[in-house]
């Protein structure tokens, strides 16, 4: 039975873990918060309390990964808090994370590693964005991540494949919410670029299926209608407050281009979850 390391079951982790088991596949998942450790064990996760800091990480690192063949890496810069240093603003403390994870993953059982990051890497470009496209990064976190994609990928000891997701949508989570009633929002003519929890699980999967590694995925839904169009939709049907845009139409027209994945690992998105 292959074993699986999950270092963060959070949102899209903890679902992800229960369905590589219900596959046949043994989990090791993570978590920082111990009373959530009672919640991965009845999951069917083998529970593991690693916190991984700018300058440590937890002793139980080395079990977490033992005997496993694959990492999936999938925490969040959050770039705030105990993530920042006030005294030094330009330090890249999730990077520092990352490079510090790195030795770890090098003397354990891991030949493959999988990183979770996103397409705010490729900034606000126009046009149809590939994997091939130069990543132009605005946002602090977004620099980040394509520090630490590259730190990952140019590692020889393991084979590192990062998966770029857009805008994440679940049944619990969507921007609607947060845009409901409010107005003059920005970029009306935009087009939307986000992706459904379910989608995520499933080109996951399907990665790991196919030992797609060495790899870089752009992982959006095929559909892209404007935010206003979109977000106004949304809000009808769930009896939300309707969003208002700025009559100033915009720019940006960028759309992320899902052919990769569609072709490679010939995968379908289900587009009634959007």
């Amino acid at each position: 039975m292959t074993q699986i390391s999950i270092l963060g079951c959070g949102w899209l982790g903890l679902p992800l873990a229960k369905k590589l088991i219900h596959k046949g596949y043994s989990v090791n998942g993570s978590t920082t918060s111990e009373n959530k450790l009672s919640v991965l064990e009845e999951a069917g996760i083998n529970p593991f309390l690693v916190a991984l800091e700018s300058e440590s990480v937890s002793e139980s690192i080395n079990d977490f990964l033992s005997k496993s063949e694959i990492l999936i890496i999938d925490i969040p810069p959050k770039l705030r808090g105990s993530n920042t240093d006030i005294s030094n603003p330009s330090r890249k403390i999730f990077v520092e994370k990352i490079e510090n994870l790195i030795p770890f993953i090098e003397k354990s059982t891991v030949k493959n590693v999988l990183f979770v990051s996103s397409t705010s890497i490729y900034g606000d470009e126009n046009g149809v964005i590939t994997e091939e496209t130069i990543a132009n990064p605005e946002t602090e976190s977004g620099k980040q991540l394509l520090l630490a994609e590259a730190i990952l990928q140019k590692n020889q000891n393991f084979e590192t494949t990062i998966l770029r997701f857009g805008g994440l949508i679940g049944e619990d989570r969507h921007p609607v919410k947060f845009l409901a009633g409010k107005e003059n929002l920005e970029n009306p003519d935009a087009p939307v670029n986000l992706i459904h929890q379910k989608d995520c699980i499933a080109i996951i999967e399907e990665i790991i299926r196919h030992s797609k590694w060495k790899e870089v995925f752009n992982g959006v839904a095929p559909f892209h209608p404007t935010r206003e169009e979109y977000y106004t939709q949304k809000a009808k049907v769930q009896n939300l407050t309707l969003p208002k845009f700025s009559p100033e139409k915009s720019n940006i027209k960028k759309v992320i281009s899902s052919e990769k994945v569609e072709s490679i690992l010939g995968y379908q998105f289900s587009l009634e979850n959007y």
